[in-house]
């Protein structure tokens, strides 16, 4: 418990009180182009982290949408609850991760769609010899041929929009007080900490991305499509009273009563 508060207090300092929200996103595009000057004009030496088998490509960002996911469904329900009292308006909040999972797959889906609608089938990366009976991807790759179309970036843009989605959520606990219940201080103080941790996870392997792979009209489009995704949602259309809605930006006289449980 001690240690978890020690783990927690930094982290609150930084993410929620500070001005995260912000500047992540102008923060993300600086990570963006520094990398990409860095890949183009003084690549570095591979490493460990410019393998795509590396056990946080493969274990995290690889699933990176069912980490947010799966740590952000507890972590809304019980902060929105505990600040409304209301499980209908919890419910709504939490359709913010269906509207997640809706602009994580169509996004993908189009990106793939992109890379198949711009692409050629050759014989080796070198893009010397082309494959012309091969008229898509999968069948190049079926053939053994390599597919070289616009391949934009998917991990710039779902770990931008993951990174951005987690900082507005946790942004509650401004106006959250759960000292006087140990046990929920406890979950939430868990989650908060675990989702903090994933962002910076997201924001690393964002930044990993951005120096190692793609070309950078490729990683530019996939960040615009993810600061998109979260400016569309959070700067606007949950401003709405037609949507999801905004985490509770005040504590309901509800919450404020004190615990009288024994």
């Amino acid at each position: 418990m001690e240690l978890l508060d020690r783990c927690a207090r930094p982290l609150r300092a930084v993410l929620v009180q500070g001005p995260v929200r912000l500047w992540l996103p102008w923060g993300l595009l600086g990570l963006l182009l520094g990398g990409s000057l860095l890949k183009a004009l003084a690549p570095l030496p591979d490493s460990y982290l410019s393998s795509k088998r590396n056990l946080l490509n493969i274990f995290f960002v690889k699933l990176a949408w069912a980490w947010t996911f799966w740590l952000m469904l507890p972590f809304i329900a019980i902060t929105n609850y505990c600040l409304s009292q209301n499980i209908l308006g919890m419910l709504r909040r939490l359709s913010t991760l269906l509207v997640g999972t809706m602009i994580w797959y169509i996004c993908t889906t189009f990106f793939l769609y992109v890379e198949d609608f711009t692409g050629s089938c050759y014989k080796s990366p070198a893009l010397d010899v082309q494959f012309r009976e091969h008229l898509s991807k999968r069948q190049c790759h079926q053939g053994g041929g390599f597919w070289h179309g616009f391949d934009i970036s998917g991990h710039s843009f779902l770990l931008s929009f993951c990174a951005l989605m987690i900082v507005e959520e946790i942004a509650v606990l401004r106006v959250l007080n759960t000292n006087r219940n140990l046990r929920l201080h406890t979950v939430v103080n868990a989650l908060f900490v675990a989702l903090s941790f994933l962002t910076l996870i997201w924001v690393w392997m964002f930044f990993c991305t951005a120096v190692y792979f793609h070309d950078f009209s490729q990683k530019l489009c996939g960040t615009l499509v993810g600061l998109t995704a979260w400016y569309g949602t959070y700067r606007f259309w949950y401003l709405k009273s037609f949507s999801p809605g905004l985490p509770p930006q005040i504590v309901s006289l509800s919450s404020k009563k004190p615990n009288r449980s024994r």
